[in-house]
């Protein structure tokens, strides 16, 4: 394989990892959030933030470890067949699967830019990108929707970045390779 590969492989397998390990930390803030929610009703004044931004950290917290769940091997696999198969047939495979989720993670790059762009309100002028009204939630809290949709966009691209080096392993691997 090109040193290009290998290191593009490495790169992003470090950064999956560091954005991963950062992500599983949400959890100890969603339970903070959800703790505080439950304090303020008990005594008869309840937050109208918490429930949003408890769904904001899940979605954060699972959209930035999915790269990560990724990388661990730790997404469910149903291995009837999978398992007694060579690592050449595995390989084959992975990447005809692989291929088929890079599709699937490119249309959701594509709807999350748009719904950034769209939650940003960006107008161009000429190279740059004007910033218009910033939307917002319609429930009560109202907060800006522009940090969670750029949180989708960032999950996605780390999505399709672990899955294109998915893809370059499984071609070492067809190729008689190792990274």
């Amino acid at each position: 394989m090109p040193r290009w590969t290998i290191a593009f492989v490495h790169f992003t397998d470090r950064l999956n990892h560091r954005v991963g390990r950062f992500a599983m930390y949400l959890l100890f803030v969603l339970m903070a959030v959800l703790m505080w929610s439950t304090v303020t009703k008990l005594y008869g004044r309840p937050s109208l933030w918490t429930l949003e931004m408890a769904q904001f950290i899940m979605v954060a917290y699972y959209i930035l470890g999915g790269p990560y769940s990724m990388q661990l091997g730790s997404h469910v696999r149903m291995d009837l067949f999978y398992a007694r198969w060579s690592l050449r047939q595995k390989a084959w495979t992975d990447a005809f699967t692989v291929f088929a989720l890079l599709i699937y993670l490119g249309v959701m790059i594509w709807g999350a830019a748009d719904s950034l762009a769209y939650a940003l309100q960006l107008k161009w002028d000429g190279l740059i990108p004007e910033i218009g009204r910033l939307e917002r939630s319609p429930t009560a809290f109202r907060p800006h929707l522009w940090p969670i949709k750029s949180v989708l966009f960032i999950g996605f691209v780390l999505m399709f970045l672990q899955s294109l080096t998915y893809l370059i392993r499984d071609i070492a691997i067809i190729r008689g390779e190792e990274i």
